[in-house]
């Protein structure tokens, strides 16, 4: 099982992304992400956190991802969203989550995210 912490941060030009896996070690990663709006760099970062999963072979097995994100949390666990700058996020995640065995995604407040929240402004700086 691994868990892993998601984040984004934004600005007026650009947004940030981390990402915070744990298991019996410790991954840490922070990425630049074009400008989009903070819910949509919150999605771009699950979206990138699933990938690297996947291009690690780490998808093999339960993955809980927390995120402080309750739009992004709620548009992927709902598999809907009427707004068309999300549309293109949930296709993608409709892709990625079937490879692998169980994918929870879980809500957790801001205080309990700062390691990914560190990683995210670390991303915003590149």
């Amino acid at each position: 099982m691994l868990k892993v912490y998601t984040d984004a941060a934004t600005n007026t030009q650009k947004s940030g992304g981390g990402i915070l896996i744990i298991s019996e070690k410790q991954e840490q990663l922070a990425i630049s992400l074009p400008e989009t709006n903070n819910h949509q760099a919150e999605l771009a970062v699950i979206l990138h956190a699933l990938t690297y999963l996947i291009d690690q072979k780490l998808n093999d097995q339960t993955i809980l991802l927390y995120s402080d994100s309750k739009t992004a949390i709620k548009i992927l666990d709902q598999g809907q969203t009427k707004n068309k700058l999300f549309q293109p996020y949930l296709s993608e995640f409709n892709e990625l989550a079937p490879q692998f065995p169980l994918l929870v995604l879980q809500w957790i407040p801001e205080a309990k995210n700062k390691g990914a929240d560190n990683l995210a402004r670390q991303g915003l700086r590149k």
